[in-house]
């Protein structure tokens, strides 16, 4: 027991009246030790957690402080407030507050549930970016999971023009979709210039992945809803996003190509950022086209495989733990006994910047202003220019070049050397086209000696009594592999 007794001397009056209520007060031991702890408690909230809390944030400003001076785009504010505010901010636009009540009627249903609803989606889909996170964690991965499949090579890009982008625009790099290595491949070559935001499909949202891809800045899609409350409050995050100059990277392709060549354009997040675009205000946006290409494309066929689905059909491939161990188990032992070999080469170039003011100034146009079904159309438009763009840059690499001299013809066996002029001949109308040729150690035979290992590695092509012979059954692989580059010899043909 604790006791606490008062001065019964004649001190001050309010000592006396104390006195004259109770000789003394009685306390337990553990009601004590649980004030103490509220005490502590108190005392850690009110003082010593705000002055760590208020450290921690002037560390992570001067971080960023940092990071800014040596990226060539900047991180925005916006990619930096807090998850919470950008989801109250979201819930609290006009727009979707009008999708709400326009659902509540549609529906039937109270107000409060369908912006509950409102909520999820936006939980959902706002990011909680960390710079820690993408740099120190997130861009060191991504550099040591491409470096470990690939030899990773940058093709062209245009470092001035890309230095001459204004400061405060909106910047979306514009990539074509080969792989889901596109993500990792793009974030580790880009790094030095800005963390990217993507959207991410619904593949990533798995415990554990879900978070670490939220605190890099990304956010989920579902790529196929058609709930329209869903893609306003989706649409108007985009628009939020771009008009606060967020790096972003999209793929207007909408999806992984099935058959190796470049899908049509899909609007989508594309249409989301250039529709509230004022021609007028103060921030551009500015495109900037990727193309990207791989010797080997780790879901070639898978792909493949889904190539014969009806066009908007959606592939339904299944999972097999045991494949993917036999898989794992079977490189592990590779890398272990020396004989394992990396994915040949893989390759991003730059194409030079689109700003959206340039096209849209000279024939006064405005997004805004238009009715939908011009709006739509004229947005169509600019995003088949965009899709060429990207085109022009897509690297043509040793496997493709070698897959294409092999198809070509009515597929009669070769000797190295007719393969070697084949080679020769598609290198130099791709060179007169303008398109970029990666030539490994600027040896074509050695490129061409690249290619014909990794599809014999692979039994896509056989070598009997001296001549290579394409393989019927993997024709599709082949022609998966052609076709990355065939966009560049229509190109390349005399009209």
């Amino acid at each position: 027991m604790v006791h606490s007794a008062t001065d019964r001397g004649g001190g001050s009056q309010v000592t006396g009246y104390l006195a004259q209520i109770s000789d003394e007060v009685v306390l337990p031991f553990w009601a004590l030790a649980g004030l103490s702890l509220l005490a502590a408690l108190a005392l850690l909230d009110r003082l010593l957690v705000p002055s760590v809390r208020w450290a921690l944030r002037v560390r992570a400003e001067r971080a960023i402080d940092r990071l800014n001076r040596q990226l060539k785009l900047r991180i925005q504010p916006f990619k930096m407030t807090k998850r919470h505010l950008l989801i109250d901010r979201l819930l609290h636009d006009p727009d979707v507050l009008a999708a709400v009540d326009a659902m509540a009627a549609e529906v039937r249903e109270p107000r409060e549930a369908v912006m509950r609803r409102a909520a999820s989606y936006a939980r959902e889909i706002v990011p909680s970016f960390s710079a820690y996170a993408y740099f120190k964690i997130g861009t060191r991965l991504a550099r040591r999971i491409s470096k470990s499949l690939y030899r990773v090579r940058l093709g062209v890009i245009d470092t001035a023009a890309i230095d001459a982008i204004p400061p405060n625009a909106s910047v979306v790099f514009v990539i074509n979709h080969r792989s889901n290595m596109d993500y990792i491949l793009v974030t580790y070559v880009a790094a030095s210039a800005s963390a990217l935001s993507y959207a991410v499909g619904e593949w990533a949202q798995v415990w554990g992945l879900r978070s670490l891809i939220r605190s890099m800045g990304a956010y989920f899609i579902r790529r196929n809803s058609r709930d329209q409350l869903y893609r306003r409050v989706l649409a108007r995050y985009v628009d939020m996003a771009t008009k606060a100059g967020v790096v972003q990277a999209i793929f207007p392709e909408g999806g992984l190509s099935r058959d190796g060549s470049l899908r049509p354009v899909k609007l989508g997040l594309f249409a989301y950022m250039v529709s509230g675009f004022d021609p007028q205000g103060a921030r551009d946006i500015v495109f900037i086209p990727v193309g990207v290409n791989y010797d080997r494309v780790l879901e070639d066929r898978v792909l493949t495989a889904a190539a014969d689905l009806a066009p908007g059909d959606t592939p339904r491939f299944g999972f097999s733990p045991l494949v993917l161990g036999t898989y794992l188990l079977r490189n592990l032992w590779l890398r272990v006994s020396g004989g394992w070999h990396r994915y040949g080469y893989a390759c991003v170039s730059f194409g030079k910047p689109i700003s959206l003011k340039a096209i849209l100034q000279p024939r006064a146009l405005d997004f805004r202003a238009m009715p939908v079904d011009e709006r739509h159309a004229e947005i169509q438009v600019l995003g088949e220019r965009l899709m060429r763009s990207v085109a022009n840059v897509v690297p043509a690499l040793p496997v493709p070049l070698v897959a294409t001299a092999i198809l070509a013809g009515d597929g009669e066996p070769l000797t190295l050397f007719e393969l070697k002029g084949r080679v020769f001949d598609l290198i130099a109308r791709l060179e007169n086209a303008g398109a970029y040729v990666h030539i490994p150690r600027h040896d074509r035979d050695y490129a061409i000696e690249t290619g014909l290992r990794m599809l014999l590695e692979r039994r896509l092509i056989i070598l009997q009594d001296g001549v290579y012979t394409r393989v019927p059954k993997e024709l599709a692989i082949l022609r998966y592999y052609a076709n990355s580059i065939a966009h560049l010899l229509l190109k390349s043909a005399p009209a």
